[in-house]
């Protein structure tokens, strides 16, 4: 489940720095999640740290156009970190 945000964002430009994957970055509007790049931080915390650190309550929810397992995700991480 790749995670989204939504119009809530005010551009506060705390989630961008916390990705440990670089899903996040200013799109035409507000800051959007790339779905290819997000993996709920799973492998690197045990929560997304872009929720934690974002003060609009349910402003970063999960996708309901990228939905995936956790192990989908894990395997994403691997993937993405060079680990396979």
């Amino acid at each position: 489940m790749a995670l989204l945000i939504t119009d809530k964002c005010t551009n506060c430009d705390m989630c961008e720095p916390e990705c440990p994957n670089g899903a996040i970055s200013m799109g035409e509007y507000v800051y959007e999640i790339n779905p290819d790049l997000c993996t709920e931080c799973k492998g690197h915390y045990d929560q997304p740290t872009c929720q934690s650190v974002c003060p609009i309550n349910n402003c970063i929810i999960t996708d309901p156009q990228h939905i995936e397992s956790e192990e989908q995700l894990l395997e994403k991480f691997v993937i993405l970190q060079g680990l396979a």
